[in-house]
């Protein structure tokens, strides 16, 4: 794999986790959401992640004589949860069913927030994966100019 090739999958990796934080801060302000536009409370989502072919333009050149696959992450698919909703008995609330229960979306708040920790953690990674790329690039640059 180039240098280059190193610097595309880091950046997909970013990519992807910038989309699952998006997606896990809409889950943590929506955690108490009792209304939706599609009716019912608020459904947790979540990111499914794949392999994917990702395009190097700095290398494309070189992609046909070293014959390696140049495979990142992507964003596959969005999972949205299926389970039944947390029912609370409040009578007063404007979502009360006929029985004075209202229905509140079922995940918690706080693995929210250990994933959200988690996918930060992840994106740095990447971040520190293409700065060691940076540094070996200008020091082979450095070593060209002799």
């Amino acid at each position: 794999m180039s240098l280059f090739q190193s610097l595309s999958v880091s950046a997909s990796g970013m990519s992807a986790q910038r989309f699952r934080t998006e997606l896990l801060a809409q889950n943590i302000a929506n955690s108490e959401t009792t209304r939706t536009e599609e009716g019912g409370p608020y459904r947790h989502q979540d990111a499914v992640f794949q392999p994917q072919s990702v395009s190097n333009p700095f290398a494309s050149a070189f992609q046909t004589s070293l014959e390696a696959p140049n495979t990142g992450v992507g964003v596959s698919e969005v999972l949205i949860d299926d389970k039944d909703p947390i029912r609370r008995y409040m009578p007063g609330h404007p979502d009360a069913d006929e029985k004075g229960y209202v229905s509140f979306p079922n995940f918690s708040p706080v693995e929210e927030m250990v994933d959200l920790m988690n996918a930060s953690r992840s994106f740095g990674a990447n971040v520190t994966a293409m700065n060691a790329v940076k540094d070996m690039i200008s020091k082979s640059i450095d070593l060209v100019r002799g």
